[in-house]
């Protein structure tokens, strides 16, 4: 037995303390360094390399707002749509809050209105006044996150810049407001309204990092659930277990509660909601009233806008006993904007309950392919899209915040959403068209005419066989029209006029001509080979132009060696003739006296005399 006991021991000890904890990240936004806020010293990370925007000092809007002195805002030069991109999440279940703020500046406008979204679904527009509700300062949505990251979009409307103070992700159980079968996967769940009833105060921070799967809520506090003044109930018991997600809600949740009263015994409230959505109601419940020791002593109904949703609820039953907690959820359509929840006690003569939750049940949006996102990220760098356009977050959604220029269609075969438009002409674009273009397989139309793009036109272009209408017109293109353009068989119509292009027009292509088709070359001095434009020569191949290239390149070396050989050769001889001309006077000097005196040697004795006689006195006389 006491080995048993050890061994017991040990498991439940390697189960507590061996676990992972749960991921959580917190961003102050606009922070250069980490920070930490009262009054649980809870650790806000720097906010560096997830978005744009500009960092500025804040102005916290009411006293739930985690206390932190920046953030970050977008001014509309940057884009309609802004986004913190936050990497390296693990797949799992996640409460996201996102806290807004106003900038500490009194030339801005002091409440922004603007659209949030998680992970490409609209599930918050801040109403006007914002600033002034406790629970309209932030929003809260439960989220399966499963890519390994996080996209956390603001979408200006028109009203102020989006301003963001603070960011919460924190992984909660996976079964934490288990639903129903599907449940999470397609949905995103919004916390519209939270009541802990029976409290005097709101119970905000009470459960900071209080335990595993926990996190900071706001419960506001409800005194008057009914129209008469019911009767709180408060106790400091232990809740023995719940029937959904023990782990997730905190303790004190259930050391309060409201009893209706003698004069009305139903208990009665009515919140305020958007119209024509659907909401997923929870309702909490300990029987800590210490009148109720058994089962059977209150039993209750409970009504949702006038509908029974559940009868006979016996909480020590359901619960197990006593101080014991039950957690039920139902999903409401909601076509007005009240919603009512009645409990009217059947057995006994209170109603009792212990908090309610409300979310709105949002359809998470399907995304766009992903090498279609990456091929337009790759597109936005290299035509250097000016800031204004934004592109960030996903280019079909949300539907009211498309990408500037991009059109998008569903696909039903990937379920995806694709992209089937590029309209950017006249946008002052400067850069090249890449060869990742040829990933958007879903084109049927590109307008890029108008801008100052330079570079060849990608033979890529011919993958895309959707492709109806090509309009490269009045840009910098230069380069031949690649021969994969006539292959597009849908193409109905090509506009290539007013750029640098030369060559040979693609014989495909010009037999498309007669089917229909409107293409226009015009203005590209360098291309030939349809009616209306210039006559080409001989037709070479890539290889043959290269070859031609490569044998005048070694003629022209040759040429000048030759040159430069004669040049030398001529300035040599130059040189020697100079020198001859030069020395000719001495020269002609020296060979006269070698003469005479290789005369002189030659005669002697009687004959020399004679010689030099005969000379001295000139010619002999004849006899």
């Amino acid at each position: 037995m006491l080995k048993f006991h050890f061994l017991l021991f040990f498991f439940a000890f390697k189960i507590a303390f061996c676990l992972p904890a749960p991921y959580v990240t917190r961003i102050s936004c606009g922070a250069q360094n980490d920070v930490r806020s009262s009054p649980t010293n809870t650790l806000w990370h720097k906010d560096f390399g997830y978005t744009g925007g500009i960092r500025t000092k804040a102005n916290r809007p009411s006293y739930i707002t985690p206390p932190l002195d920046t953030l970050r805002y977008f001014p509309r030069s940057e884009g309609p749509d802004n986004c913190y991109n936050i990497d390296k999440v693990p797949h799992g279940h996640y409460s996201v809050r996102i806290y807004f703020g106003l900038v500490k500046e009194p030339s801005f406008d002091n409440e922004p209105l603007f659209d949030v979204s998680v992970e490409g679904t609209l599930v918050y527009s801040l109403p006007s006044g914002w600033s002034n509700h406790d629970e309209r300062a932030f929003v809260e949505t439960l989220v399966f996150l499963e890519n390994g990251t996080t996209s956390l979009c603001f979408h200006s409307t028109g009203h102020g810049d989006p301003a963001i103070l603070a960011i919460e992700i924190q992984e909660v159980d996976e079964k934490a407001y288990y639903s129903g079968p599907g449940f999470g996967r397609g949905t995103i769940f919004r916390t519209s309204k939270r009541l802990s009833c029976g409290d005097q105060n709101p119970k905000f921070d009470v459960d900071y990092n209080g335990d595993r799967w926990g996190g900071d809520r706001f419960w506001s506090s409800i005194m008057t659930f009914g129209q008469n003044s019911d009767k709180p109930i408060s106790t400091k018991s232990t809740i023995k277990s719940a029937s959904v997600a023990p782990n997730f809600y905190p303790q004190a949740l259930y050391q309060t509660a409201l009893v209706s009263t003698d004069n009305d015994p139903d208990l009665t409230h009515t919140i305020e909601v958007d119209p024509n959505k659907n909401y997923s109601v929870w309702l909490h419940f300990a029987e800590i009233d210490p009148s109720v020791t058994d089962v059977g002593q209150r039993v209750i109904d409970i009504s949702i806008n006038g509908n029974i949703v559940y009868l006979d609820i016996d909480i020590v039953r359901i619960a197990g006993g006593v101080n014991s907690a039950l957690v039920l959820n139902t999903t409401i359509p909601v076509s007005g904007r009240i919603l009512t929840i009645t409990l009217h006690p059947t057995t006994g003569t209170h109603a009792i309950i212990s908090a309610i939750e409300i979310f709105e049940v949002i359809p998470v949006e399907s995304k766009t392919l992903p090498e279609e996102v990456k091929s337009l990220q790759s597109l936005k760098l290299a035509l250097g899209l000016p800031l204004r356009f934004g592109w960030n977050g996903d280019p079909c959604f949300p539907q009211q915040h498309p990408w500037s220029g991009v059109d998008c269609q569903f696909d039903n075969s990937s379920n995806k959403w694709v992209i089937d438009g590029l309209d950017l002409d006249n946008q002052g674009l400067r850069g090249f068209l890449p060869d990742d273009v040829s990933q958007l397989r879903h084109l049927q139309s590109i307008n890029l005419s108008g801008n100052n793009i330079h570079g060849p036109i990608p033979s890529a272009l011919g993958t895309i066989t959707s492709l109806e209408k090509l309009d490269l017109s009045y840009n910098s293109f230069n380069g031949s029209i690649p021969e994969s353009l006539g292959e597009l068989t849908s193409l109905l119509t090509l506009n290539l006029n007013g750029n640098l292009l030369s060559g040979k027009i693609p014989a495909a292509l010009g037999g498309r001509l007669l089917h229909r088709a409107s293409f226009n070359f015009t203005d590209n001095a360098g291309l030939c080979g349809i009616p209306g434009l210039p006559t080409c020569g001989p037709h070479l191949t890539v290889g043959a132009k290269i070859g031609i290239g490569l044998g005048a390149c070694v003629a022209v070396v040759v040429i000048a060696t030759c040159i430069t050989c004669w040049w030398k050769r001529r300035q040599n001889i130059l040189r020697a003739k100079r020198m001859a001309v030069r020395d000719a006077p001495y020269a002609k000097k020296r060979t006269h006296l070698n003469h005479i005196q290789m005369t002189r040697h030659h005669h002697n004795g009687h004959h020399h005399e004679h010689t030099r006689t005969a000379v001295e006195n000139g010619p002999p006389l004849l006899v």
